[in-house]
């Protein structure tokens, strides 16, 4: 009698679980892709991070995203340049982008942003610009307050604050 009921239950089981879509890995690798594609457009890493992108209205080939910009960003706490994303991480394992993400960064690299992303969305992030080439040179290097800057720089000074800044080293 058991194995009467059994027989047609297992037929049942075999038949759902059998028009149950199962993605691949290829298939789940492809959607954390596509994703960190995504959150890279809206995030705004681009504004900073491909040069020209904010002139050209986002108009720049994904072939020529993250390279980096050689124009700085100058502030109270000195000079700093948007890195080579692609060349940035190319170098690092997933786990040490991770940590990285959440590390407080100088001015303007909206660091928190990072920071609040969930656990899925940095490594939506660091599969996608690994499918990107490590193309491009790396930017210039950071400049201390007061040193001299040769390269063309955006001014982020606050007028009329009377605030003492705090900077990340």
């Amino acid at each position: 009698m058991k194995t009467k009921l059994l027989i047609p239950a297992t037929v049942v089981m075999l038949a759902i679980l059998g028009s149950l879509q199962v993605m691949s890995a290829t298939e789940v690798d492809k959607k954390l892709i596509d994703r960190g594609r995504y959150l890279v457009a809206t995030a705004g890493c681009n504004d900073c991070h491909t040069a020209g992108y904010p002139q050209a209205d986002g108009k720049i080939p994904e072939s020529e995203w993250l390279m980096g910009n050689p124009v700085g960003f100058q502030g109270l706490w000195g000079t700093t340049y948007p890195p080579n994303l692609r060349i940035f991480m190319s170098g690092l394992s997933e786990q040490q982008w991770m940590q990285q993400a959440r590390n407080p960064r100088r001015p303007p690299m909206p660091w928190f942003m990072l920071r609040d992303m969930t656990d899925e969305d940095l490594r939506a992030i660091y599969q996608y610009v690994r499918t990107l080439k490590p193309t491009g040179n790396a930017a210039p290097a950071y400049v201390a307050p007061g040193e001299t800057v040769n390269t063309p720089y955006i001014e982020f000074y606050p007028k009329n604050l009377h605030v003492t800044a705090q900077v990340v080293q």
